[in-house]
Formats: structure tokens, C-alpha cells, sequence
């Protein structure tokens, strides 16, 4: 929940962490946050007009705080969906008794109409392209005489041809809220025969439990399609169509039919029933974790009846996956074995090998990107050998390490490196506003502070002799050694102690009175070294960790 709430008030103001509270404080705690902060910056107390000016600023952002923490009606809504969902318009309507359940709905909704107004401006495009090549030259056991004379041969270069293409494409556009059209269109070719077709279709949903669709189709013949989804009851749902396909041989007609239970809060099993131009009978079992993904299916049908098994192992610290596959039936059997692995946050590339009998041994590669997939299957040999399988498998796997090493990793880095300079010029206005207001903040602290630290050194208390915060170099390390993007907050730790202690939230410290963020979206740390009964210490804790000092696995043996 809490990362939620983060991620909310991202582009916002972190009230919490401003007064310095937990998300759980009580109205008492509200109270002496804001007293506390009210007569530190209070207007009045400054003579100076600069000074007097800054501190109504700050004034006016801690009344703003307490207005919303101590309205539970407002609090409600702040802790749901952050200062956006203070600024939503619409909120009038909503009852003050709602519970953050049902506002978290209400905002729902009044997001849902802001998309509505949206809808013809956007599309759904999807595409695929993949591509057969025949390579078995490159490992064919057989040595016959070709009737003509190729100049490859002379320099023994290997028949390598593309024998088949297929192109996919479709888009969707919304017509209202409930209406959808969506146009597709296909292209294949394979060993010099060709063909295509474009469909187009209205999709419609009845409820919030189903949808119909109805598709008019054009290639090799006309085509006419009526499908349909419902959600029968919680964890039941099935899905169904039926084709009418016009061809010069004749009219043919073919349905399908799909029912499926969830069976558990990871398992869902499917039963597909078809008739007409296929038919068959098929059942499906598939497993969904976090950790792995199990699909057991058998189909029993004609021309062909089979039973296969896939086993995905999902390794989510690397963002990969391996999988395993295996199939046997009335065609024969084939093994596939291959990888997944995540490249960037919309791109995807794997590569895997299959090894059949009769049809021998395939390397598939594929590379998703968004919506968007290319791939390659490439035949390296109709029989099974030993040396397209070692080959099959070793060399995609140099190919990623060398990709990886010479080409993904190097433009990541830039991307990163860009983004950040991106970023930095695009909140460059906000950062010197924020550090402005910070050290206006530190200015009317100042006085403040020093009656702190005479306190705390008469009881030899806590004193913080030095913060640090924003992007540290290392541990240990003083000022000299930090990079540009850290602030000094000595002052704004110590107007924070209170009875000799410093307790500091679960939250980002760039919220805290006198505090900035001086690296927008890079990862940040604190650091302080402070006094206790004369004794040195330091800590050093990442931006979103809690911190109560002092503690005695702080000090410092030198």
C-alpha cells in the first residue's frame, strides 16, 4: 500500500513526511507537528521583510498540511490518491462518510470519464513478421551433384534461402465507450504460393460480464464470423464462435467453443470443442505463478491427435525465463528447449531450438517490442544430428553475450545517462525554485537551531556535527569526496531533534521542511554524524528508510 501511496504523490507534496509524522499519526500527533512547525515559521516572529515574506510561504504549506491531515474526509482521499486526487474535480459529490474503499471507486470513475473523452484518439496497432529460412546446407550429409554449376559452390558458401514470410497487422478504433472497431489484415507466401486477407470487425460490450463481435472477412472467399465472451459466474467464463466461409469449392462452416474454470488463485483449466472445417476436442490445464508458468494440454481430433507438456521457470530478479517443451503424438514428437530474456521496458528477445521427428530441427528467434513481433524460424537440418543441435544451442548464446556486451548494454547506459540529463534540464527551473525555498527555510531555522544544540550540549545530547544527502560516493567519505547533486542538512536534522532524539519516517527526506530533492529519479541516500554523551557517531540509511537516532551500533570505535 505504501508503495502505492508513493507512487501517487510522486508529483506531489508529501505531507507526512513534511510535519515529520507516520501515516498512521493520530490527531494529537497532527496537532504537535503543527505547533511545532506553526511557531517556527509563523510570519509574525520575523522582522526582516525578506525573511517575513519566505516564512509565509512556509507558513501557508503547513497550514496546508494540517487542513488536509486533520480533515478526515480530505485525509481519506490524500491517503488514496495523493494531492492529484485532492485536485480531481468532482469531488463535491462524494459523500464525507464514504470509506477510502469507495473513494478510491468515486476517483475511478472520474478518471474513466476523462478517458471517454479521449477515445478517438486512440488505436491499439498490433504487427508480426516472421520469417522460415531453409539453412540444412549448412549441416547436409549428403553430397549430390547439383544438375547446374552455381558459383557458390566454388567458394563453398551454403544454400541459405528464405522459403516463407508472414505479415500480420491490425488496429483498433473506438468508437464510443462500448463500440470497437477493429481492422486486420494477413499476408503469407511460402515456396513461391502466396496468399491474404483482410478482415474487419465491430466489437460491442453488452455488460460488464460480456462482449459479441461480429467480423466480415475477405481473401479466398468471403467470410462471415459471429463471436462472443461471457463471464458466467465468479471464475467461469467461456467464449465462442462461429465462421461461414464462401470458397469456390463450396460453403463451409466451422465452430468453436470454449469453457473455463478457474480452479485455484494460480490454475485456470480450459475445454475447446470445434467442429466443421476442424474438429476436434482439446483440454488444457494452465499454471500461473510467480515463480513458474505449467501448461499440460491434450487434443484428440483430425487429421492429427497429440499431447504436450511446457514447463516455464521464471527468473525474476534477472527478468528471464527458460523453457521447456515437449509434444508427442500422431505426427511424431518434438522437444524444444530455449530462453527469454527482458532487454529493455518494452523489448523482449528469445531464442529456442526444436527437435523433431519427421520434422527435423528448427532455432526459432524472437524479438517482441511493445506490440510488435519479429521472428525468425530457421530449418537447420530434416534429420537428427548431433552437429546442428550443439550449434543450435551454443551459438544464439554467444550471440547474446556478444550483444549483450558490445550493443544492449552500452545503449542502455546511454538511455539511462540521456534520461537523466533529460530529466535534470526538465526539472531544472523546479530544482532552483526547491532550493530557494529550502534555504529560506534553513535562514529562519537558524535561530531555532542554536537554542537546540546549547540544550542538547549542556545535557551532552544529540548534536548533529553533519548531514549529507542526495547522491553519495562512499561510505566514510567527507564533503570533498561527494558529488555535486548532495545538500548540507546539518541545520535541518538538528531543528528535528526533540528530548535528544532524531526520528525521521519511511519516506523520501526531500518532503522535509528545508529539505530538496537535488537528483530527480536517481537513487539517493543520508548520511549523518552527530554527538551523543561526547561520543561520535554515524549512519548511513537509503532515501525511503526509517532512522532513529542515537543507537549504539552508530559509534564510532575512532
Amino acid at each position: 500500500m505504501s508503495e502505492d501511496i508513493d507512487s501517487l504523490q510522486e508529483d506531489g507534496e508529501d505531507y507526512y513526511t513534511f510535519l515529520n509524522i507516520a501515516r498512521t499519526a493520530t490527531d494529537e500527533e497532527i496537532n504537535n507537528a503543527y505547533r511545532r512547525l506553526s511557531r517556527l515559521y509563523h510570519p509574525d516572529k520575523h522582522t526582516d521583510p525578506g525573511r517575513k515574506a519566505e516564512a509565509e510561504l512556509l507558513f501557508s504549506k503547513t497550514k496546508k498540511a494540517y487542513e488536509v491531515l486533520s480533515d478526515g474526509h480530505k485525509r481519506a482521499i490524500y491517503d488514496n490518491l495523493g494531492t492529484a486526487g485532492l485536485e480531481t474535480q468532482g469531488w463535491e459529490v462524494v459523500q464525507r462518510t464514504k470509506t477510502p474503499h469507495e473513494i478510491r471507486e468515486e476517483y475511478e470513475r472520474l478518471a474513466r470519464e476523462r478517458e471517454e473523452r479521449r477515445l478517438q484518439q486512440r488505436t491499439n496497432p498490433k504487427s508480426s513478421v516472421n520469417i522460415t529460412v531453409n539453412a540444412t546446407d549448412l549441416f547436409s550429409i549428403y553430397d549430390d551433384d547439383p544438375p547446374f554449376l552455381d558459383l557458390r559452390d566454388l567458394f563453398g558458401i551454403p544454400h541459405v534461402e528464405i522459403s516463407g514470410m508472414n505479415l500480420n497487422q491490425s488496429i483498433e478504433a473506438p468508437l464510443t465507450n462500448r463500440d470497437t472497431a477493429i481492422l486486420s489484415g494477413n499476408l503469407s507466401s511460402h515456396n513461391g504460393n502466396g496468399n491474404g486477407g483482410i478482415n474487419c470487425s465491430i466489437r460491442r460490450v453488452t455488460s460488464d460480464k460480456g462482449w459479441g463481435e461480429v467480423e466480415v472477412g475477405a481473401g479466398n472467399g468471403l467470410s462471415l464470423a459471429a463471436k462472443g465472451f461471457r463471464n458466467f459466474s465468479r471464475g467461469v467464463f467461456g467464449n465462442g464462435s462461429v465462421l461461414t466461409h464462401f470458397t469456390p469449392n463450396g460453403l463451409r462452416i466451422g465452430t468453436v467453443a470454449t469453457l473455463a474454470n478457474q480452479l485455484d488463485q494460480h490454475t485456470v483449466g480450459y475445454l475447446t470443442w470445434r467442429a466443421g472445417m476442424q474438429s476436434g476436442m482439446n483440454t488444457m490445464i494452465i499454471r500461473d505463478t510467480p515463480a513458474l508458468r505449467l501448461v499440460l494440454s491434450a487434443y484428440i481430433g483430425i487429421p492429427h491427435t497429440y499431447l504436450a507438456l511446457s514447463y516455464t521457470h521464471k527468473i525474476v530478479e534477472y527478468e528471464a525465463k527458460v523453457k521447456l517443451v515437449g509434444k508427442a503424438g500422431t505426427f511424431g514428437a518434438v522437444v524444444e528447449y530455449g530462453a527469454e530474456k527482458k532487454v529493455s521496458q518494452n523489448s523482449s528477445l528469445s531464442a529456442s531450438l526444436a527437435i523433431g521427428v519427421p520434422t527435423g530441427i528448427h532455432l526459432k528467434l524472437k524479438l517482441h517490442r511493445a506490440s510488435q513481433t519479429y521472428g525468425a524460424t530457421i530449418l537447420l537440418c530434416e534429420e537428427i544430428l548431433p552437429a546442428p543441435i550443439i550449434y543450435g544451442t551454443v551459438v544464439p548464446m554467444v550471440g547474446w553475450l556478444a550483444l549483450q556486451k558490445l550493443i544492449i548494454q552500452p545503449y542502455l547506459r546511454q538511455q539511462r545517462q540521456a534520461e537523466v540529463v533529460k530529466q535534470r534540464q526538465a526539472n531544472k527551473t523546479r530544482l532552483l525554485e526547491k532550493r530557494r525555498e529550502a534555504t529560506s527555510a534553513v535562514e529562519l531555522m537558524r535561530e531555532t537551531v542554536r537554542r537546540i544544540v546549547d540544550q542538547e550540549e549542556a545535557r551532552k545530547g544529540l548534536v548533529i556535527l553533519q548531514g549529507w544527502y542526495g547522491q553519495l560516493v562512499a561510505e566514510g567519505k567527507d564533503e570533498e569526496a561527494l558529488s555535486p547533486e548532495v545538500v548540507d542538512v546539518t541545520i535541518q536534522l538538528q531543528c528535528l531533534v526533540k528530548d535528544s532524539r532524531l526520528i525521521l519516517q519511511d519516506s523520501s527526506k526531500c518532503s522535509l521542511p528545508g529539505l530538496y530533492d537535488p537528483c530527480p529519479g536517481e537513487e539517493k541516500t543520508l548520511r549523518v554524524r552527530y554527538l551523543f554523551h561526547a561520543v561520535t557517531h554515524e549512519v548511513t540509511i537509503k532515501d525511503n528508510e526509517s532512522l532513529r537516532i542515537p543507537k549504539q551500533s552508530h559509534r564510532l570505535e575512532t
